[in-house]
């Protein structure tokens, strides 16, 4: 494994980090979860993502149950505050109490002090950014958690945070957008307000939901049990990348991917660690084996010439336009 520091702190994370947004509590049963947290960590991945709204509470606790025993020193855990955990018109969103109780709540499930990093889930648009930051600020005060970050965020969002995490003095490090080959939204925008205001990318869906796998075919049906077909969540997603354009074009990364000695699902990770503002590429899994598999990727290095070769091959059907960066315009 190799290791990135997270934006401009002196946070080291593994470069490929562990998620289970739609896996644990709800589409893996909790043994195969905790079989999968396993297989991270001896594969030397010390980060762990996960979000209160995640299977509605219940990764929380099954990622608590997974580092159960692991010396907290040795790892670093990420949650996120926002989507709504309940029915209260302020169970929800980024006001000061939904921030200072969401925290406490986070930290008994997933059974710690204090977690690494505490991030945004998405922007509110209802609640002034100066009561948003300022509640932050008191959670890393209290010890609650180390660091913030922020989760799609636009990048003048980015830059209006970052300006108040100066003033308050608190360590604004990081922002978690979707981000890979095929969907590079961040590239045009994000990335250069977060270089400029010191922030580190931890991107989602960095193999597109699995599209970048090369298993979902062009003219022929999604596979059963696939994440396509998971309406409880995930399958929206995927349903963005399902048309025969694009996956005839993923179908032509093979040959490429074979250049390089890697599996698709390889090349797709490697590729999004290329870009120098990603501090970390997060991955999923079903089973352990993916887990083992997909870290191959920390580490390389793709030359110039294949990265060309990737863009031809796709850029046709990338997309580009930071304005699908976007949070909802109201809480509910």
């Amino acid at each position: 494994m190799e290791f990135r520091t997270l934006g401009r702190s002196g946070l080291y994370i593994s470069e490929i980090a562990y998620g289970n947004w739609l896996t644990h509590g709800s589409q893996v049963e909790e043994d195969a979860a905790i079989a999968c947290v396993r297989a991270a960590l001896d594969a030397g991945i010390t980060t762990f993502d996960t979000a209160d709204v995640y299977a509605n509470t219940k990764a929380e606790k099954v990622l608590a149950k997974a580092l159960d025993g692991v010396r907290r020193a040795d790892y670093e855990l990420f949650t996120k505050v926002y989507f709504p955990v309940g029915k209260g018109k302020n169970a929800r969103g980024l006001s000061r109490k939904h921030i200072l109780e969401g925290i406490d709540h986070s930290l008994r499930r997933l059974n710690t002090d204090y977690v690494d990093l505490y991030q945004a889930h998405r922007y509110d648009h209802e609640t002034p950014i100066e009561e948003t930051m300022l509640a932050f600020a008191d959670v890393v005060r209290q010890g609650k958690a180390l660091y913030i970050g922020v989760s799609e965020w636009r990048a003048e969002e980015i830059a209006r945070a970052a300006e108040l995490a100066r003033e308050l003095h608190v360590p604004l490090i990081s922002n978690q957008p979707q981000y890979n080959m095929l969907w590079r939204v961040i590239e045009a925008e994000v990335v250069p307000a977060s270089v400029e205001a010191g922030l580190g990318q931890i991107v989602w869906s960095p193999i597109a939901q699995g599209v970048l796998t090369g298993k979902y075919k062009p003219g022929q049906p999604v596979p059963e049990g696939s994440r396509a077909t998971d309406e409880k969540g995930g399958a929206d997603f995927v349903k963005a990348f399902l048309n025969d354009d694009v996956l005839t074009r993923v179908q032509q990364l093979q040959p490429l991917a074979d250049q390089a000695g890697l599996s698709l699902a390889q090349l797709a990770i490697a590729w999004v660690l290329q870009n120098s503002n990603v501090s970390a590429a997060i991955i999923g899994a079903s089973r352990p084996e993916q887990v083992t598999e997909n870290v191959k990727a920390a580490g390389v290095k793709l030359d110039a010439d294949l990265l060309k070769a990737i863009d031809d091959v796709l850029d046709p059907v990338v997309q580009r336009d930071p304005a699908l960066t976007r949070s909802p315009r109201t809480r509910v």
